[in-house]
């Protein structure tokens, strides 16, 4: 029996937060345990080039995410697990792939046609100023990620299937020209994913510069928790749990029970300073175990660099003999 490939990227372009773990990569280190499919988890650090020319961000990034999905027990023997530059094949096939996308679909790109947007808004003459063809192309190589692996299934947010159908029909159109080669993917909403919001109440989000760091040290923690904002209402007055960021957050880490709990307490007057510190206490006593792993980690970046070497050997074991194939459909072969 084949088993279904699912295959997910992570950007290297930041500090995992509270918001990443509940959304994405609790629900992936769970799948990641699924006996039943071939997870496909990789660094994704050539996407990381088009919004970020700090080179030791990029390479902090990858250092701290890496730590935080084997810290959290991502399941390396069952799931592929790498470096997107690891594996020179993905490169390889995006400009394949590029000579068969067209550029009209690229111009309907949700990034590219906000950047334009937001160029003609200010007043710029050239509405392309400062979109360079790593952001225009994206989506391509987003499509090579996906289709090297012939991924089956891929979870994203309701703002990421756009690149999902472009991959589908960049396949689609080499499949036809080439005969079929590629499996076209699927994309996996998330329908019930949990989208926290940040300190000011927005969505925590690294663009608006209002996350809590997922392994923030306690201390540090404490401070950011007592920083999310709340409204004006008094301890003893009655509060809404429907909007709350406190109450959201702790939600996403809370038993059913633990939550009626708080809901309770909400309407019997809880002051926002208690629920800051029950929040607090609530998610430092969950993260802990996690948090001295990956500090451990942190001290051990060769372990982590093996286990990411391991992956790509995995990974290329796959990739190498497919764009082979591929090189011979298009007719890129030895002569004689």
């Amino acid at each position: 029996m084949n088993k279904e490939i699912v295959l997910t990227g992570i950007t290297t372009t930041g500090t995992p937060h509270l918001g990443n773990y509940v959304g994405a990569i609790r629900p992936a280190i769970a799948a990641s345990k699924n006996k039943q499919v071939t997870p496909f988890y990789f660094l994704a650090d050539y996407h990381a080039l088009i919004k970020c020319q700090e080179p030791e961000k990029v390479r902090k990034s990858s250092l701290e995410i890496a730590a935080t999905w084997l810290a959290l027990g991502l399941d390396t023997k069952n799931a592929v697990f790498y470096r997107q530059s690891d594996v020179p094949e993905i490169l390889e096939l995006a400009w394949i792939l590029a000579c068969v996308a067209s550029k009209g679909l690229m111009n309907r790109a949700h990034a590219y046609k906000a950047a334009v947007a937001e160029n003609e808004a200010s007043g710029e003459k050239d509405p392309d100023k400062g979109i360079t063809m790593g952001l225009f192309g994206y989506p391509v190589l987003m499509a090579a990620d996906i289709l090297l692996f012939k991924a089956d299934k891929i979870p994203v947010g309701k703002d990421q299937i756009q690149h999902i159908e472009m991959a589908r029909d960049i396949a689609g159109r080499f499949n036809h020209i080439y005969g079929e080669h590629f499996v076209l993917p699927e994309a996996v909403i998330e329908e019930h994913g949990a989208v926290l919001s940040g300190l000011d109440g927005r969505k925590m989000s690294k663009s608006y510069h209002n996350t809590i760091p997922l392994f923030e040290p306690e201390k540090k923690l404490r401070k950011l928790i007592n920083k999310i904002k709340t409204n004006s209402l008094e301890p003893g007055q009655p509060k809404e749990t429907e909007g709350c960021t406190l109450f959201a957050i702790y939600q996403a880490f809370a038993t059913p029970h633990e939550v009626a709990d708080i809901r309770k307490r909400y309407a019997e007057g809880l002051g926002w300073g208690e629920m800051k510190q029950v929040l607090f206490e609530h998610i430092n006593d969950r993260i802990t175990p996690a948090r001295e792993r990956y500090e451990a980690l942190l001290e051990s970046p060769a372990h982590i660099e093996q286990q990411l070497q391991e992956g790509a050997e995995k990974a290329r074991a796959i990739a190498a003999p497919f764009i082979k194939a591929l090189r011979q459909a298009v007719g890129i072969s030895r002569i004689g």
